[in-house]
């Protein structure tokens, strides 16, 4: 699950990223609306906690062009202004949710937690395909009921395909989901490769239903046998 932070405060961004890193999320940050704007509109996120009180504008016009783009429900406001009115035009712009700061930091990832299961599971906690059972808060795989072990960026891919399923996802698509920023410090793609390929090995091993298929030039997509 990928996350970008809209915050302009130096220690409390520092907090929330190490929090969500915690949880083992993809997080990606911008501390002005301007950078907050060139990251949203290029790159999808399952969730964007967005502080409205930003050096450079405020929060609510990148709420504003978030919703233009459909992109508006998966926002967390988070900001230290308790207005009702601020409330409500956030709310009415598509946001999901308010937070008024202080807040704790564990109040603010169930709140996360919430808006993800709403978002891509319909409430649930899991996502389930043939005899796949993907446990996203509890970061499991089983397969026909037993216990699969992956590592940390297996489970990310895996998770980004079952939610994809049946799409065709991109090279590109998936590096920037699985792995945020550091993805610009690669020099090419190649370990991509290598993570799909032990994926693949563990699921056929397993006996999974489902597959990793590669579409040459281009990608992956996940299918069902």
């Amino acid at each position: 699950m990928k996350i970008l932070v809209v915050e302009d405060e130096r220690d409390l961004m520092e907090a929330i990223v190490a929090s969500l890193q915690r949880e083992q999320y993809v997080v990606e940050t911008a501390s002005t609306l301007t950078a907050a704007t060139d990251k949203a509109s290029i790159y999808e996120y399952d969730c964007i906690l967005l502080d409205i009180g930003l050096p450079d504008g405020s929060g609510l016009q990148l709420l504003q062009e978030l919703k233009q783009l459909g992109k508006a429900e998966n926002v967390i406001i988070i900001s230290a202004k308790d207005s009702l009115d601020d409330k409500l035009t956030g709310l009415e712009l598509g946001a999901d949710d308010y937070l008024t700061k202080p807040f704790h930091i564990a109040e603010l990832n169930a709140r996360v937690k919430a808006v993800l299961r709403r978002k891509t599971l319909n409430g649930k906690n899991a996502i389930e395909l043939g005899n796949v059972v993907l446990d996203l808060n509890d970061r499991l795989l089983n397969v026909n009921q037993q216990p699969v072990t992956l590592n940390r960026k297996e489970f990310d891919v895996l998770s980004y395909f079952m939610l994809n399923r049946k799409r065709l996802v991109t090279k590109t698509a998936l590096a920037e989901h699985v792995w945020g920023d550091n993805i610009d410090q690669a020099d090419n793609l190649d370990f991509i490769y290598y993570q799909i390929k032990n994926l693949r090995k563990k699921l056929q091993t397993a006996g999974a239903e489902i597959e990793i298929e590669a579409v040459y030039g281009i990608g992956y997509k996940l299918i069902e046998l």
